[in-house]
């Protein structure tokens, strides 16, 4: 069925979303009741929030109009809608209210309790002085959510946007978003009640509804819409008071119906689009994925065969996961899922889909990374040992070398180009000083030396990830060779796996260091050997960290990258405490590469420094001083034989 809405053509944004801006705070536990919650997951959440960021992970230009709190969880709401390419320029940072919360639980597949945490909260602060007429004036498309007339104030504010929109041919799409609680006609502990019959929601919704090109909601929706409890009757009502909108009814399992003219006899009889069919994990939030997917079609001009392929399917992968937001797909996750001969029941089991999950998303891209490697245990140990000193000095050394990092930073206007890589053995305080700075920091979980591969903290270091920042990165040396013993081979094997799929489940990057055993005999393919069977085994590290090689292998490794695993955030050269001159001469055979992004070197720049701070001949000063010369010299290396890309 053709899509035959007009759109007005230059304007910056294509969507405004106004309403809901909330945190989510999931419970992990599933199968449990929320009062048994032990643990929460955080989201971005509110309904118009969810549409906000699923419409701009989808390639919409879209915007957010709201209010959050001056407070911690206002501010990861805004950095997590921009770093989603969503404009924030018109969410308030409201200094009496805080932020809007929510917990919710997920008990079984058809119990999801809800309680919302809204008491004079800042999205609902949300009043006429903050509709910026420009701000509407400059998208093709305004959303409202129907919570936003539920009290006096949002009301008026939703109301005047609407009438800007109006007079600047900006369509206007309300989602229906029936909560009870919301409007207050149910207990504040039933959040999970969808449908409750009310003459003045009604009335309410009814009284708008002539303002709207496009009307979305469940069948319960569409029937408070409009007054009755028959899903047909209800749709004539709202089609007498909305004459000229297309009205979208979403059916869940049964996929969506769009009547863009006169209601028929039957639903089964309107312009209609099956759904997949998936085991469902959570509802809560489909709804916001199937309008993000509708919305990325319709705002294009898309036919209304695609906007509902593609909302049904955005729906679908939704249910299948914990959370919303998060869980919203991407293009390359549609486009995949969509072309599948067989729709996998559980979609969260297939490995493809769940990786394309974590890498197709907008990410922060590093080039020319310059880190400051100083996760070494056992050399710091013997350097400590050597000097006659307790080992706990090496934790003061440690956050000595985050600030010579840190000034070098500042010194060389490197922002986001620097980065550490430091142990939480020695160095747990040095990593709270580093995060948080917008450092690439990572890691390491192996046990230095072992062969095969034993993790630091043994077999409950996968389990310690949750502990992490989701900014902090997994490092993981592995001695790998392909012509190693088959028994020694499979054992490496299993514990990179293990490592890789705890990466999975936490959502932490991981680099991948292979270093081949050099008991073994070395060829000029035995790194890309080694790098195709991890890749074989369905391995797919976000970085590699890998010796210096000729410009042929640099070619050799582009190419496989560029084949399987064109995600791959890139390659770093490590040093092994090479000399200067054999650096500048490896950084010269990288000069080319597509994949190389930079040097992770340790030895070469703190161990001189360390020996003498350790052996009282260098003050604090002087290491920071030695350590931020031998760092600085590095990176001028570096950049000088870096070629421009």
């Amino acid at each position: 069925m053709q899509n035959t809405t007009h759109f007005a053509a230059d304007r910056p944004l294509d969507l405004i979303c106004l309403g809901r801006l909330a945190i989510d705070l999931y419970a992990r536990q599933l199968g449990a009741r929320l009062e048994d919650a032990s643990s929460f997951a955080r989201y971005l959440g509110g309904s118009s929030a969810n549409i906000a960021f699923g419409t701009a992970r989808l390639g919409l230009k879209s915007a957010m109009l709201s209010r959050v709190g001056d407070e911690h969880m206002g501010r990861y709401l805004l950095q997590t809608l921009s770093a989603e390419g969503c404009d924030v320029s018109q969410v308030k940072v409201d200094p009496e209210r805080l932020t809007a919360l929510v917990l919710l639980g997920i008990k079984d597949r058809d119990t999801f309790p809800l309680l919302f945490y809204r008491e004079n909260c800042a999205d609902m602060a949300l009043e006429e002085a903050d509709i910026d007429e420009d701000f509407i004036a400059s998208s093709k498309a305004l959303l409202i959510t129907g919570t936003h007339f539920s009290s006096a104030k949002v009301n008026a504010a939703s109301r005047k946007a609407l009438a800007l929109a109006r007079q600047h041919d900006v369509r206007t799409v309300l989602d229906i978003d029936y909560r009870p609680v919301l409007w207050g006609i149910t207990g504040r502990g039933n959040g999970e009640q969808r449908y409750i019959a009310s003459d003045g929601v009604t009335a309410h919704l009814q009284s708008v509804l002539p303002l709207f090109d496009l009307i979305v909601g469940t069948e319960e929706e569409i029937n408070i819409a409009g007054g009755s409890d028959d899903l047909l009757t209800s749709l004539a009502v709202v089609r007498q008071l909305a004459p000229q909108a297309t009205l979208v009814v979403k059916r869940g399992p049964l996929g969506c119906a769009v009547i863009p003219a006169a209601i028929p006899e039957r639903i089964e009889d309107a312009f209609s689009v099956k759904s997949a069919q998936v085991e469902v994990m959570n509802v809560l939030g489909a709804g916001d994925a199937f309008l993000s997917g509708f919305l990325s079609g319709w705002l294009n001009g898309r036919d209304y065969g695609w906007c509902c392929t593609r909302a049904n399917a955005c729906g679908a992968l939704v249910v299948s996961r914990h959370g919303c937001s998060p869980a919203m797909p991407t293009p390359a996750e549609l486009d995949y899922f969509l072309g599948l001969e067989t729709t996998p029941l559980r979609p969260g089991d297939d490995a493809t889909l769940n990786r394309l999950h974590r890498v197709s998303i907008q990410r922060k891209q590093w080039d020319d990374l310059c880190v400051f490697a100083f996760d070494h245990r056992k050399q710091f140990f013997e350097l400590a040992q050597q000097s006659g000193v307790d080992e706990a000095r090496i934790s003061s050394l440690k956050n000595l070398l985050v600030q010579a990092v840190a000034e070098t930073e500042a010194a060389l206007q490197l922002q986001g180009h620097i980065g550490i890589l430091v142990d939480d053995r020695y160095g747990e305080d040095a990593i709270y000083a580093a995060t948080g700075r917008g450092w690439w920091i990572g890691r390491p979980v192996e046990l230095p030396g072992s062969n095969p591969l034993e993790f630091d903290r043994g077999r409950t270091a996968t389990a310690r990830l949750e502990s992490w920042p989701q900014e902090h990165i997994i490092k993981c040396l592995v001695q790998y060779h392909p012509d190693d013993t088959l028994e020694n081979r499979l054992e490496q094997e299993a514990q990179v796996r293990a490592i890789y799929e705890a990466a999975q489940l936490s959502g932490h990057e991981l680099l991948l260091e292979v270093i081949p055993s050099k008991k073994l005999p070395q060829q000029p393919d035995t790194v890309l050997r080694a790098l195709k069977r991890f890749y074989n085994l369905g391995i797919y590290p976000e970085w590699w960290k890998l010796e210096s090689m000729s410009r042929a292998q640099w070619q050799a490794v582009d190419a496989l990258l560029a084949e399987r695993d064109p995600y791959c955030r890139g390659v770093v050269l490590l040093g092994l405490h090479a000399s200067l001159d054999v650096l500048r001469q490896g950084f010269a055979d990288a000069a080319a590469s597509t994949s190389c992004r930079g040097f992770m070197v340790g030895r070469t720049l703190f161990h001189e420094p360390s020996q003498r701070w350790l052996a009282g001949e260098l003050d604090d000063a002087g290491l920071i001083s030695a350590a931020r010369a031998n760092f600085e010299t590095l990176i001028d290396i570096w950049r000088s034989r870096r070629q421009p890309r």
